[in-house]
């Protein structure tokens, strides 16, 4: 079931319109850290520069290059600093089309089963803000348990798995059912779910790759809701007796 979803997973990420997804979402990634890049040059030209420069009153002309060199290096360091948030603010935008990908999943792969419901945009954010918050928090368990020899790799797998599987099976889950119902649906399958986690975290660990961890997740977790609710159809039902 899970290879099945994670299979699928990876043919929808072909799609054509899943495409179109990953392009909104790194052209507005782009557009993000331009901005903070162009939001943070201008802060250290009109602040920081001055300062520097004050070190070198007095100094002959020829010492002025040395404030241009800085600003150079500056402007390079700055750049390579935003390239490391990459992939946290490609989360964090992916968070937002995460139903996009959904309803693709769902018309391409169970076009007679009834359309899941999108979240609202407030919801949407919300949900990207709450994902990268599970990475931020996940990795940073992970991080501290690198100093504890032996279980390092294996930490880092068991945290992203656990916490990606539980917020990626429950925004598919959210698609049809309550809130309160989807994380009883998930606490009820919580095996199989921690499994599908742990095969989103193996992809989370690939460099690159992993820019498309949210769209990969959010339609192997869709497909796996529906592979789990075909097979537990009564789940609603025992909940109102």
């Amino acid at each position: 079931m899970i290879l099945d979803a994670a299979r699928l997973a990876l043919s929808n990420l072909l799609a054509p319109e899943t495409r179109s997804v990953f392009w909104k979402v790194i052209g507005l990634t782009v557009v993000v850290l331009l901005g903070l890049w162009f939001t943070l040059r201008g802060f250290f030209v009109s602040f920081i520069l001055p300062m520097f420069d004050g070190f070198f009153t007095g100094m002959p002309e020829w010492a002025g290059w040395l404030t241009f060199l800085f600003g150079i290096l500056a402007s390079i360091g700055l750049a390579l600093a935003l390239a490391l948030l990459l992939s946290s603010v490609t989360a964090i935008i992916a968070g937002l089309f995460l139903d996009d990908v959904a309803e693709v999943v769902e018309k391409r792969d169970y076009p007679t089963d009834p359309p899941g419901m999108a979240m609202p945009l407030g919801d949407a954010l919300l949900s990207s803000l709450k994902f990268f918050g599970v990475v931020l928090i996940g990795n940073i368990i992970a991080l501290f348990l690198l100093f504890v020899p032996g279980i390092n790799i294996i930490a880092f797998f068991l945290v992203n798995g656990y916490l990606l599987g539980r917020e990626f099976f429950e925004f598919a889950a959210m698609r049809f059912r309550t809130p309160a119902e989807a994380r009883l649906f998930r606490s009820k399958h919580s095996g199989t779910v921690f499994v599908g986690g742990l095969v989103i975290s193996g992809f989370l660990a690939i460099p690159i790759v992993n820019l498309l961890t949210p769209l990969f997740a959010a339609g192997m977790m869709v497909h796996l809701h529906k592979l789990l609710s075909k097979k537990d159809p009564l789940f609603a039902d025992q909940l109102r007796r």
